[in-house]
């Protein structure tokens, strides 16, 4: 499995506060099936993205975690401000070396010309991937407004323990709407810690094959994700379905 949403460099936003934790954190998610790991430090008002100081933190993960192997992105807060940094330098804040790069919006109000700012970030070269609308109290009301995304090319990526329950029931719900529907791409881990929001995707996966059956859940978790880190298109990639 590929997990491409993690946060488990430390001491650099709300993950693991020491190296031992981050090493830790790596051994599950090795432990648990995972290959690819990319550590994804929030950009936003409360954490200062240093795109040259997080590479040589996740070099230093990486000798002291041998597996799984261990890449850079950034998990980037949707603002006017950060927009107009992304489209100044469309590198910085990508998952390394791919055109995709994972997006996270606000939950307390989302502008109406949401759409078009993805359109900004193709024109850039940039595939948004947009994290766990299941968990947005906005996008959660409309998910079909996520299933247009999903039917305009946009990634769409839901954390794995929203499926089962961490989340509790109207996040587990909106979830398996979006599986349903055809508009989920990948599911990751988002995790934090070794307590409570943990590295490891084999039981969502497991859970998401009880809902779309065995062949998607491990697209979900594999084919998907690893063309992700590989820079290509994505696999499996239906049409969502558009009524409720």
């Amino acid at each position: 499995m590929v997990d491409i949403h993690s946060h488990i460099l430390p001491g650099v936003d709300d993950g693991p506060k020491s190296w031992d934790v981050a090493v830790e954190m790596c051994r599950m998610s090795a432990a648990d099936g995972v290959t690819h790991q990319i550590a994804t430090p929030h950009s936003n008002d409360h954490f200062h993205y240093d795109r040259e100081n997080l590479k040589a933190m996740t070099a230093q993960l990486q000798q002291l975690a041998p597996a799984p192997a261990i890449g850079l992105g950034c998990d980037f807060h949707f603002s006017y401000d950060n927009l107009q940094l992304v489209l100044a330098d469309p590198t910085r804040y990508v998952i390394e070396g791919t055109r995709y790069m994972l997006v996270e919006l606000n939950e307390f109000s989302i502008p109406p010309q949401i759409t078009d700012c993805f359109l900004k970030l193709g024109d850039c070269g940039i595939t948004a991937i947009i994290t766990h609308p299941e968990r947005n109290r906005i996008l959660r009301q409309t998910p079909q407004l996520v299933a247009e995304w999903a039917a305009q090319g946009f990634v769409i990526q839901v954390t794995g323990n929203s499926l089962t329950g961490f989340w509790g029931e109207r996040v587990r719900k909106a979830a398996e709407w979006l599986l349903r529907h055809d508009a989920v791409h990948i599911l990751a881990s988002d995790c934090h810690d070794t307590e409570r929001r943990v590295p490891g995707l084999s039981a969502a996966r497991d859970a998401a094959a009880l809902i779309c059956g065995a062949e998607t859940a491990d697209a979900l978790v594999l084919a998907n994700p690893q063309a992700v880190v590989s820079s290509q298109t994505l696999p499996y990639f239906p049409s969502p379905v558009m009524r409720s």
